[in-house]
């Protein structure tokens, strides 16, 4: 028997693969515990993506992926707009499979300041003045809408060390201009992630495990939804940061690569 936790979520970028390439031993990892019957799920916080699309990639690195195995902020924000303000106008600084799923569930959304209830902020490499503008007439000016964001990650990490303005840079932008602070951040570190990649698994987060390579995002998770923990070094934080780090919120495993969490 391989598994140890009754169920597992991975990060993508970073643990299981970088850029356009896999990480040494994921494959591997995958197979084997899906080879015991245990329930996989890959969590991202970029929303430029559909799960279909995540699942797809994964598919063509030699890990077989069904779209609702994927769960990402496109789903998660989705989920807490209808089930939180169904009724709420909405102005997204998105990329099109967010904008997409707005869409299918139906909800309505208005570049018109003084229509917008609410500003969704997400990793939008469209991002312009324009967009800026409409975001601060609806906070500042018309004072009606309020701020969220899909995920709280500074940059998105590239192979070779390089990367690019994630969320957080439109979110800082968009409350330097107005004064306000964002009012929900989702996707990792929230729990709404966990929640929704475990939802129709019964089973205890406390068996369950959160794999990553950021202790910021993934690992925070792990902590505030009450799961267990393992930090991969083939991404974003090292050993140095782990030492940096308070004990009650470092991870529980420290691994070089993935295929040491089964070994």
């Amino acid at each position: 028997m391989t598994a140890r936790f009754d169920a597992y979520l991975f990060d993508l970028d970073g643990t299981i693969y970088l850029g356009d390439g896999l990480l040494p031993g994921a494959a591997e990892t995958i197979a084997r515990l899906r080879a015991d019957g245990v329930p996989l799920r890959f969590l991202s916080n970029n929303a430029t993506k559909a799960p279909a699309q995540y699942a797809e990639k994964l598919t063509a690195l030699g890990i077989p992926t069904d779209p609702q195995d994927v769960v990402n902020t496109v789903t998660v924000t989705t989920h807490w707009l209808r089930t939180h303000h169904p009724d709420a106008v909405v102005f997204p600084i998105a990329e099109r499979p967010l904008i997409e799923a707005f869409e299918a569930a139906g909800i309505a959304m208005s570049e018109d300041p003084a229509e917008i209830d609410i500003v969704v902020a997400s990793y939008d490499r469209g991002f312009e003045y324009r967009k800026l503008q409409i975001a601060f007439d609806a906070i500042w000016f018309h004072k009606r809408a309020f701020l969220i964001a899909t995920n709280p990650d500074r940059y998105c990490p590239f192979p070779g060390g390089r990367g690019e303005p994630d969320c957080a840079a439109m979110v800082a932008a968009i409350e330097a201009c107005t004064g306000t602070t964002c009012r929900a951040v989702l996707g990792k570190p929230d729990p709404a992630m966990a929640e929704a990649a475990l939802a129709g698994l019964d089973v205890d987060p406390a068996r369950c495990v959160m794999v990553g390579d950021r202790l910021g995002t993934d690992i925070e998770l792990a902590h505030r939804a009450g799961m267990a923990s393992a930090l991969v070094l083939t991404g974003d934080s090292s050993r140095a940061d782990v030492a940096a780090t308070a004990p009650e919120r470092r991870p529980g495993l420290v691994l070089e690569r993935i295929d040491q969490l089964v070994g």
